[in-house]
């Protein structure tokens, strides 16, 4: 069928923030939409709020607007823009519920736009769980028993028939939110209650719980003539229960007998043609009783989705770029596979390797959080590993999450702890899904447990852990052998042993392996991701590892660049960090320069086959980068781009003579060493807030007392603010230390001087190594003490005075002359009583980099990867900061309704998974549009809970003030309704938790409470503090934890109830820029 014509215009909907259950999955999607609408001569409009991604950048759509991604936002895009049709289903359920809604509200009606992909039925149908239920019977596809229920009385009713326990599943929600597995009556109805809250319906489903049935995933597509092909079958490693996005996932399938794939397989294509999902792609989730056969549909996805990005990158099929050419008319036998070139996009791929998907957690980030994994999504990224076993897969995939762990390593030390304690932990874990459950099982054969109980007590098929007992054995019998002799070297490499476990299992440095097998001549070799198990020639080069006679790898002649990337997904380096690798991928291509890309993420832009000439999709440790290096000898190794995970190479690679590019290590390792860092300092005669240097606790305390309380405690070479504190006295002091010592690569910490009420603010630079250029100055909104990546940030400075900035502009460039920065720089520092201190240099690419160049219109990685290879800033026409006539705030977007309970105060340890940002003409509005674009809505009126500490009841009272003036009730806390009372300010005082009825809580419950203002009493917070925020967070009140923001919301509510929030696509504004 020919594309249709009667469309001009497409409007995309993008996913906003990162958040757990949607993260740079939807970026890698929705930039290949773009990309793939503009190649067919389309007009793409764009809505998402997120300024870290690919798809934001101006040149990939035609119109961009970084705005809120709510219905009234949509509407004004819409009315502006005047698009044909909107593509809703690569947004993820973020896009997906905004399309619904404006349809529902009749919005996309009165300006004639036209859903495409899926229309309002066909999403109604797969996201509405009593219409899907009614959709599935009518196909004749089974399902497991389950009632629709919209109030817990209902869903008491519903109780009855389904039994306890129970699966409690709300519609139109994300990763799980909201829902989750009761095992008892309480627990049933705080999960009922919380579900039809997260429920954009308000309904949720009551469904028996599978406990010990195996869950696989379909990946299905769809055309206008009716065509259905089956992209990819995936696997959990563990059973229904747990969340496909918290578990190891595997594909090809592999325990389905052949009768049991073919049946699936005629559910899929029944399904995707029953709930009508016309065009594009859909995942389809099934169960499996191992006992009977038994099969049932979950639920169905009629979009595009986390995991299709997951077998976009394990099959090579393009899932978001075919599905956004199948919208628009074409079918799947008319467009091409990039890959092989030859065969059209309705060939089925097919692989003949294992790939396997690991979810990456970050509990440390909140040690109060319950670990258990369930329905609700709790994991923040994934890797993938590809190899020709599932052994080889699983062993590369463990690496590859940079947790520390190179293999099964053991969890538990038996020499250590009686045996009996320590069975009983081991089984506990089995029993109890978490994060570490794999490395248990592999401490459970160590202790001699057989399969069957394992699989009795975990319920995983014994496939895999027959698999995971044979790497066991191996590992034993190598202890017991002592000698590495050359077949047993050559086995451990083709089961994916690393260098690194290997010393560990046989005591010995992975250097002297490394060095018997090259001269054994034992190395890696490669093969080609390629669709169709080679049955065509590929002509993307897209490669994974293995240890076999053959390499399908193509090496050419071309002057080569190496860049490392990320890895996976974590709180403190994500999707930021991928774009400045992606731009500088373009930036040498365009170069004509050979770009070897070196990732494991499947989310990723940067491990799309057509980002860069080649594609290693590989983990990023030392041994893995050298193996590619010698294949490949690059020209050069960018590593400042990925963040904290390839400047942890910087030291190994150059040790092995590899070309780093850009700023040297020496330099690298001084902006990194606190020690070195201090010198530098002082001989540039900046000031740094009061300090030193400890290698231990004794020497921590003597410098505590030296500077006196209180002091931030930091280890070097970490990311994210990691085992960074705050201390306010000697006996937290003695804790911190401890962890910040385990967490330092070099075992020293630096103890600071806390400067309290001081402004931080931000500085992003380029350099040529002779010129230097300032990206942009960015003010933090918070008082300093809050990690930067978490606090929000406006840029242009708001309140900083011109003196203050060119004082920071001249340390800056001293600090940038002195490290001959070759690339980007970010410095960090404090502003008080009219002197600043230098808080940190990190001669990289920081977090803030896709924000700036987003908000002055130029693309600083990309500049940054040019200056690295020799071009000068004069050359590439930046010679010059610049300055927006606009103001962007960027706010951080964080986890805590996924980890309910957990105090959500912010400190220097980075908490946030992602970014929204905020553009226009002055400061209240933009952190208006910020706010909105992060979910905090805040409320028009109603009922207004202010709690400060003593510090803070003189800077809350012009709040109070204004929101009185605004219309809104002031509820307080005695303490602080004592002195706003005082202020003539008229206030409601609620009895503290313990001390009557009704409180805060009571409040919040009733929903009669629309805005909280609490700021923490001390670092160490009472407990009805905490209970009163995660109460807020669990019945979804904004709650404000500091006067500055509390300042800045009171604005931004006063600007949202008399002014309409206008939108402006960030074309039109670097056009303001160009033409001043």
């Amino acid at each position: 069928m020919p594309k249709r014509r009667d469309i001009e215009k497409i409007l995309i909907i993008g996913s906003g923030p990162i958040v757990i259950g949607q993260a740079c999955e939807f970026d890698y999607s929705g930039t290949q939409a773009c990309k793939a609408l503009k190649e067919e001569g389309y007009q793409v409009v764009l809505l998402n709020s997120n300024p870290a991604t690919i798809m934001t950048d101006p040149e990939f759509a035609d119109s961009t607007y970084i705005e809120p991604i709510t219905v009234e936002v949509l509407e004004n895009v819409i009315a502006r823009e005047r698009p044909q049709a909107c593509l809703p289903t690569l947004g993820g359920q973020t896009g997906l519920n905004v399309a619904f809604e404006a349809a529902k509200r009749g919005i996309l009606d009165t300006y004639k736009v036209e859903l495409i992909g899926a229309n309002r039925e066909a999403i109604a149908r797969a996201e509405d769980r009593k219409l899907f239920k009614l959709t599935m019977e009518k196909a004749g596809i089974p399902l497991p028993r389950s009632r629709t229920v919209y109030s817990l009385k209902e869903a008491k009713e519903a109780l009855e028939f389904v039994g306890l326990p129970c699966v409690v599943r709300p519609a139109f929600t994300l990763g799980g939110t909201g829902g989750g597995i009761a095992y008892n009556i309480e627990e049933f109805k705080s999960i009922v209650k919380r579900g039809i809250d997260a429920s954009l319906i308000g309904e949720v489903l009551i469904e028996e719980y599978l406990e010990g049935w195996k869950e696989f995933e379909l990946e299905v597509m769809r055309d206008k003539k009716d065509n259905v092909v089956i992209i990819c079958s995936i696997e959990n490693f563990d059973p229904m229960g747990i969340h496909t996005g918290d578990s190891i996932t595997v594909a090809p399938a592999q325990t389905l007998t052949d009768i049991e794939y073919q049946r699936m397989r005629i559910y899929a294509i029944r399904a995707i043609r029953a709930i009508g999902v016309e065009t594009g792609g859909s995942n389809i989730q099934f169960a499996i009783n191992p006992k009977d056969g038994r099969i049932v549909i979950i639920e169905m996805n009629p979009r595009v989705s986390r995991s299709s990005a997951l077998a976009s990158k394990a099959t090579g099929f393009p899932i978001a770029k075919i599905a956004a050419k199948l919208a628009i008319g074409l079918t799947l036998d008319e467009i091409p596979n990039d890959i092989t070139k030859e065969t059209p996009a309705s060939f089925e791929p097919t692989i003949d390797y294992c790939v396997v998907k690991i979810p990456r957690f970050t509990f440390e980030k909140f040690p109060k959080a319950d670990p258990t994994l369930n329905t609700s999504m709790k994991s923040v990224g994934e890797i993938m590993a590809i190899g020709r076993t599932f052994k080889e897969a699983l062993l590369k995939g463990i690496r590859a999450l940079e947790i520390g762990k190179y293999g099964l390593e053991p969890m538990i030390d038996k020499e250590k702890l009686p045996l009996a304690e320590v069975i009983e932990k081991v089984k506990q874990n089995l029993i109890v899904p978490n994060a570490k459950r794999i490395f248990y099982i592999a401490d459970a054969f160590r202790l001699g447990f057989k399969v069957e109980e394992i699989e009795k007590l975990t319920h995983i098929d014994k496939w895999f852990l027959n698999n995971i007992k044979e790497l066991v054995d191996f590992e034993e019998k190598l202890k017991k052998e002592k000698k590495l002799t050359l077949p047993t070297l050559r086995k451990a490499k083709e089961l994916g042993f690393s260098d690194i476990y290997l010393g560990k299992v046989l005591q010995i440095s992975p250097e002297k392996i490394r060095r018997l097998r090259e001269k054994e001549k034992i190395f890696a070799v490669y093969k080609l991701v390629d669709t169709c198990a080679g049955e065509f020639e590929a002509y993307t080069p897209y490669y994974y590892s293995t240890y076999e006679c053959e390499c399908e790898a193509r090496v050419s002649q071309r002057k080569k660049v190496m860049i490392l990337g990320g890895g996976p997904n974590r709180i403190g380096q994500g999707i930021e960090f991928d774009y400045c690798c992606v731009h500088a991928a373009f930036a040498l291509r365009e170069e004509g320069i050979e770009v070897i890309m070196v990732n494991c993420n499947p989310e990723t832009v940067s491990t799309d086959y057509d980002t860069s000439d080649k594609l290693y999709f590989e983990p990023i440790t030392l041994e893995d980068v050298l193996n590619i290096v010698r294949k490949e000898s690059p020209w050069g190794v960018i590593l400042q781009f990925g963040g904290q995970t390839p400047l942890n190479l910087a030291l190994g690679l150059e040790k092995e003579k590899v070309n780093i590019l850009g700023t040297k290590a020496k330099y690298i390792d001084i902006g990194e060493d606190r020690d070195k860092f201090r010198s530098l300092l002082l001989k540039l005669g900046l000031k740094q807030p009061e300090s030193g240097i400890a290698k231990s606790l004794e020497e921590a305390k003597k410098i505590a007392f030296q500077i006196g309380f209180p002091v931030l405690v930091r280890p070097s070479y970490v990311l994210g603010g990691r085992a960074m504190e705050i201390v306010y006295d000697l006996e937290t002091l003695e804790g911190f230390v401890k962890e910040a010592l385990e967490y330092s690569i070099n075992q020293t910490i630096l103890i600071d001087k806390f400067l309290e009420d001081a402004i931080e603010v931000d500085v992003d630079l380029i350099g040529d190594g002779e010129n230097f250029v300032i990206g942009g100055i960015l003010e933090h909104i918070e008082e300093a003490g809050i990690h930067s990546g978490d606090s929000a940030m406006c840029l242009p400075p708001f309140s900083l005075s011109k003196e203050i900035i060119d004082k920071i502009r001249e340390a800056s460039y001293a600090l940038a002359r002195e490290l001959n920065i070759v690339g980007l720089m970010n410095l960090q520092l404090a502003v008080k009583n009219r002197s600043i201190f230098i808080l940190e240099v990190n001669p990289r690419a920081s977090r803030t980099v896709p924000f700036v160049s987003k908000a002055i219109g130029v693309p600083l990685a990309k500049l940054a990867a040019k200056v690295m290879i020799g071009n000068t800033l004069k050359q590439l026409g930046f010679t010059k900061e610049i300055v927006p006539s606009y103001r962007c705030v960027k706010e951080s977007v964080f986890p805590f309704n996924r980890f309910l309970g957990v105090d959500i105060i912010l400190g220097p340890e980075m908490k946030s998974t992602g970014e929204v940002m905020g553009i226009d003409f002055d400061f209240g509005r933009a952190y208006l549009k910020s706010q909105l674009g992060a979910s905090q809505n805040l409320p028009k009126g109603g009922n207004v809970f202010i709690s400060v500490r003593d510090k803070d009841k003189k800077g809350i009272i012009p709040v109070a003030k204004r929101l009185k003036e605004l219309g809104f009730k002031i509820l307080t806390t005695q303490g602080t309704g004592k002195v706003l009372k005082k202020e003539g300010i008229d206030v409601k005082i609620l009895p503290k938790l313990a001390e009557g009825r009704p409180n805060i809580i009571d409040y919040m419950k009733n929903k009669e409470v629309h805005l909280i203002i609490n700021t923490p009493s001390g670092r160490i917070p009472r407990k009805d503090e905490i209970v009163i925020r995660s109460t807020a967070t669990f019945y979804r009140v904004p709650c404000i934890t500091t006067v500055s923001g509390a300042i800045a919301s009171t604005k931004a509510i006063e600007l949202l109830l008399s002014h309409n929030v206008e939108v402006k696509s960030i074309q039109d504004y670097h056009h303001l820029l160009s033409s001043s």
